[in-house]
């Protein structure tokens, strides 16, 4: 594939670079594939995305580079960005006040994924500086994924709701300590103050910039109409400045960007939705996320020796994510049914577990080489599969308002239209 794109460059010589000819062509197959998959199977729009960035980086793409880093890495950055906003935006910190074990859930799946993978992969000869970092992408869920399953399947109710805030607060965790940790990777032995300064600094100055972020849009809030285009560019252009600067100052952007919806939502606490302007440019974003997440990770070792330690970390992962679900679901309201589709909404793994693990690879390359070879397999089977039982568990859960069923098969093309909309 590198060869063609090499003869195309030859006379091919847009103003813009062929870089982003290919590109634009490769979002437009994506947005066409995407339509077509939600059309005929009824699955989520994204699987088709990730399908398309799965066969072009198996063919050898070279518009991904891995690890992140440059204008790819801000992309991915910044598509996280936009979907942690928002995510943190519906997060109401009352709402642990009044039913606390809504957190106690939310800690302990994330712990018990954490060190029962950790565990699989010391079995599995994993070296230790290796088996934590992989048991950190581990803990991380996908809200970017939920939130497009949830969009598509049109879902609304309990198990929704709690999907996307134990989803959200696992990239929590994983962003804050994978920062921390990589500062570590090659300081081994270091004491007690010296492994605290780092997840201190990523924490600081995250909290630093979310809680600006927020304070200028509570002050634009406070003239501004929230349905204004103009308030949509406001945000963007905010959201994106927060990226570019987090992450030079020491933090995470992700996580400041997740911080500041929060906290928005506690000066602000007045529902409030996005314009249509600022979801048609997050979609294309959020597109954009999914398929270079996917074309990176497609450029995996793809060997045998790994393919027993990808099946395991995945099988124990759900297994560990269940578990902790179920324990921290006596009482917190929902029902045994409720918190095994809970459970299951909880599979998706993307760009957070991506960015988490390109941030050691960066750190160290021979560690980073361990963590890449089974993370990176990991993480594309999960977004694909993840979607997957995502969508299953919300339907099973009777959540969402569309029925499982080709588009083609239920209606005429205003029907499509309306669907669409």
């Amino acid at each position: 594939m590198n060869e063609l794109m090499s003869f195309g460059a030859q006379w091919l010589r847009p103003s813009a670079g062929l870089p982003t000819v290919q590109w634009s062509l490769l979002l437009a197959v994506a947005s066409i594939t995407g339509y077509l998959v939600q059309r005929y199977s009824g699955l989520p729009k994204v699987v088709g995305y990730t399908l398309v960035g799965t066969i072009v980086g198996l063919l050898g793409f070279g518009g991904a580079v891995w690890p992140l880093q440059g204008i790819g890495l801000f992309l991915v950055e910044l598509g996280v960005a936009v979907v942690l906003f928002e995510a943190g935006g519906r997060i109401p910190l009352r709402w642990f006040r009044h039913n606390p074990m809504v957190l106690v859930q939310s800690i302990a799946e994330s712990a018990f994924t954490y060190f029962a993978v950790y565990w699989t992969m010391l079995w599995f000869d994993v070296p230790e500086r290796a088996a934590g970092p992989l048991a950190l992408v581990a803990m991380a869920a996908s809200p970017a994924v939920l939130t497009r399953v949830v969009s598509d399947t049109r879902a609304a109710g309990p198990v929704t709701d709690r999907a996307v805030v134990l989803a959200t607060l696992s990239s929590l965790y994983a962003l804050a300590l994978g920062s921390a940790q990589a500062e570590l990777i090659n300081r081994p032995g270091v004491g007690l103050v010296g492994t605290l300064y780092p997840a201190l600094v990523v924490l600081g100055v995250s909290v630093a910039v979310g809680a600006l972020l927020s304070l200028i849009l509570r002050l634009a809030l406070r003239v501004m109409s929230p349905t204004s285009e103009n308030t949509s560019m406001l945000l963007m252009a905010l959201i994106a400045a927060s990226t570019a600067v987090t992450a030079h100052m020491g933090g995470s952007a992700p996580l400041a960007a997740l911080l500041g919806g929060m906290l928005l939502k506690q000066l602000h606490p007045r529902p409030w939705a996005w314009p249509r302007q600022m979801g048609t440019a997050s979609s294309l974003l959020t597109m954009l996320m999914f398929v270079l997440v996917s074309t990176v990770a497609a450029q995996a070792d793809w060997s045998g020796p790994v393919v027993g330690a990808v099946l395991a970390l995945i099988f124990v992962r759900l297994l560990a994510k269940a578990l902790g679900v179920g324990v921290g679901n006596v009482g917190s309201g929902a029902s045994w049914r409720q918190a095994l589709w809970l459970s299951c909404a909880m599979a998706p793994m993307s760009a957070i577990a991506l960015l988490v693990a390109s941030q050691f690879v960066v750190a160290s390359a021979s560690t980073g080489h361990l963590i890449a070879r089974i993370a990176l397999p990991a993480i594309l089977v999960m977004e694909v599969l993840g979607a997957v039982i995502a969508t299953v568990a919300i339907y099973r859960a009777g959540e969402s308002s569309k029925p499982w069923a080709p588009l083609s098969s239920r209606g005429s093309n205003t029907g499509d239209t309306q669907r669409e909309s």
